[in-house]
């Protein structure tokens, strides 16, 4: 314990409760910022998924106007022209263009992209913005770590300030204190970055 003795300097104590402090205080600052930006990518993906959910439905009316439509065009179209007309001005861009590039396979694949086009954009907008929530958990957890690191290392500072210096456990406390700032330090180096 001897060896260590160097760290129960009053001097060096001081700046090692001052730096674990720092450290202490900018975890627990950036860990709120990422709970805080995981909240609003999370309000901002259920939004999405709302809207996502809502255009869903309406493309489901759409498509379902357009059978009616379609098909009521298709029994009149001989014997009674003028009422096909009438339905055939109804239908939706998308089933006129659908009629356009094959007329014998009116419900392509296509035909339903374009209709629920509106609808894939809300979930894949949902989609981005859950991504990113759980990005900025993963920061904010990997934040929660060090400063519970950082706050230890700071407790046995505080511990090591109150024995007297030529204590062995002032010595003791104070290179567990070291040890903690070294292993916060690289913790909070490893914590990852959020690219948005």
């Amino acid at each position: 314990m001897k060896s260590l003795r160097f760290l129960g300097n009053e001097v060096l104590l001081g700046t090692l409760i001052a730096i674990l402090s720092i450290f202490t205080a900018l975890a627990s600052w950036q860990g709120s910022v990422a709970d805080g930006q995981q909240n609003e990518f999370e309000i901002l993906g259920m939004a999405s998924l709302n809207d996502g959910n809502a255009e869903y439905l309406r493309a489901n009316q759409d498509i379902t106007q357009d059978y009616n439509y379609f098909d009521n065009w298709y029994l009149n179209l001989d014997e009674r022209p003028d009422v096909a007309e009438y339905y055939q001005a109804s239908f939706s861009q998308p089933l006129l263009d659908a009629m356009e590039r094959d007329p014998d396979t009116v419900w392509d694949d296509q035909y339903y992209d374009e209709i629920y086009a509106d609808a894939n954009a809300y979930f894949d907008d949902s989609d981005a913005n859950f991504e990113i929530a759980g990005q900025w958990n993963e920061r904010g957890d990997h934040l929660q770590l060090v400063l519970m690191i950082m706050a230890l290392g700071l407790a046995f500072a505080a511990w090591a300030s109150l024995n007297k210096e030529e204590s062995n456990m002032r010595s003791l406390f104070a290179a567990l204190a070291t040890v903690t700032l070294v292993i916060g330090v690289i913790f909070y180096l490893g914590v990852p970055v959020v690219a948005v």
